[in-house]
């Protein structure tokens, strides 16, 4: 007798992608019936993301009100919302392996962006703009232009959205005008030979939107770190390939793993743990890597090698302890779990991290911001994107606490636009500050990029 949902802990199958049925069509079809099928008798993703209300309006709206009447033209537009954020794999669906259904919606998503790329369907700005680190290298040449150009509201920014099909309204990430890299060799990192954690060593992987962007996250990360004692060094051999992973470029994408992995192999080998400052790019490593090329030992031991900034902070705390110092900011924090760091299954740690500020309250907020990458910053989706992230602006807005903070940059930054697109004309309401759970932990201990 077939059980109605499991219970057990999800596991995830290797991604078959170098099979040649995987991007067979009347396969891919075959098998997004299946599941669909299994959705459409569930529907207990209705309400987290696009791609579900799109799948059971599809339904519902059929001839019959069951999927045999739905084209299978159609599916493109269910996939078209899905961000891989895999929520619905790791929260919600009670159909995951080792359940006999078999559900997998986001890898099954991945594999119809996968067929889109090898038969050419993806639109040829959307390939460039995931060219993260060739953009990046030219824009912040030219840092101070190109941030005022595209600053919302400037004059260019409906030109961009006629070219590029980037919402006018959208907030487009800033650029530093120096890496962090090069930041960070300009001013070499002093070790706290005195710290509880000294003796143990990282390298961390500063990821493309802490080298290009937000850098002071970075830096602030390199000061916390070696306060406590760690021995540190970073390094940025590429992007983890998370905007290639949208698309569906995947053979890009296991070979940018691959060479990743071979550049950190030899540091694991000598001791260090690979740190990440962005959790899309931790769940690259941890998870979408591995899958793609379970046999390549470089990226199996990178897998076992790899933790979030905040996971390993936390880790230090429950192992070795913290260095003293740490001072109550007296105010508290609303806290939105990025996706992407739940997806880790690694516990709720950015929270953890900041409960060992002296009296901080964080109040967790387990929704999606609705960002989803570039995927957000779209024409057709910006304002989907907004009310996705509705619940979770109103819970910062309930929780009325000072600061909001994400792991997610993307996401913070998109939740701070909601927050100021949800304000009536006129209405007395909170000011906010948004910061990286790593410049409030930073502050605490009276750290700054200076």
């Amino acid at each position: 007798m077939k059980r109605e949902g499991s219970l057990g802990a999800p596991t995830r199958h290797p991604l078959d992608w170098e099979n040649p049925d995987f991007l067979n069509k009347e396969s891919l079809d075959q098998e997004m019936e299946r599941q669909f099928d299994v959705c459409h008798g569930c529907r207990r993703c209705f309400n987290l993301c696009g791609s579900f209300p799109k799948l059971f309006d599809l339904v519902d709206d059929s001839a019959t009100g069951e999927l045999d009447s739905v084209s299978v033209d159609s599916y493109a537009s269910v996939v078209d919302d899905c961000t891989l954020c895999d929520m619905c794999f790791l929260t919600k669906c009670p159909y995951v392996p080792p359940h006999e259904f078999n559900i997998d919606f986001p890898h099954l998503m991945l594999r119809y962006k996968a067929h889109q790329f090898a038969t050419k369907e993806v639109p040829f700005i959307k390939e460039q703009l995931a060219e993260v680190d060739r953009n990046a290298a030219v824009l912040s040449a030219v840092a101070p232009i190109t941030n005022a150009l595209n600053k919302e509201g400037s004059i260019t920014r409906p030109i961009l959205e006629k070219i590029a099909n980037i919402d006018k309204r959208a907030s487009i990430p800033k650029f530093a005008g120096t890496t962090l890299i090069r930041q960070l060799a300009r001013n070499p990192i002093r070790i706290n030979e005195n710290g509880p954690a000294f003796g143990q060593k990282v390298v961390l992987y500063a990821t493309c939107y802490g080298n290009y962007n937000e850098t002071q996250i970075g830096l602030l990360a390199t000061k916390i770190l070696a306060h406590l004692g760690v021995d540190i060094c970073v390094e940025y051999p590429g992007c983890c390939g998370m905007p290639q992973l949208e698309l569906g470029n995947i053979p890009r994408v296991a070979k940018g793993g691959e060479n990743i992995a071979a550049f950190f192999a030899p540091f694991i080998d000598e001791g260090y743990t690979i740190i990440s400052l962005v959790p899309s790019c931790s769940l690259m490593m941890k998870s979408e890597w591995p899958l793609m090329q379970p046999d390549n030992k470089d990226i199996q031991k990178l897998k076992t090698n790899t933790k979030d900034i905040s996971e390993y902070i936390v880790s230090i705390a429950n192992t070795v302890g913290l260095t003293e110092g740490l001072k109550a900011l007296g105010e508290d924090v609303t806290l939105q779990l990025a996706c992407h760091a739940r997806a880790q299954n690694i516990g709720t740690k950015a929270a953890e991290m900041l409960r060992l500020i002296p009296n901080m309250n964080v109040h967790v907020i387990e929704r999606c911001s609705g960002h989803g990458g570039t995927w957000g910053m779209m024409v057709d989706n910006f304002d989907l994107a907004l009310k996705i992230g509705t619940p979770a602006v109103r819970q910062i807005a309930q929780k009325a606490n000072p600061i909001f903070s994400s792991e997610c940059p993307l996401a913070a930054e998109h939740l701070r636009q909601g927050i100021e697109k949800a304000k009536k004309p006129g209405e007395s309401t909170p000011e906010f500050q948004k910061m990286h759970p790593i410049e409030i932990f930073a502050r605490a201990y009276g750290l700054n990029v200076g």
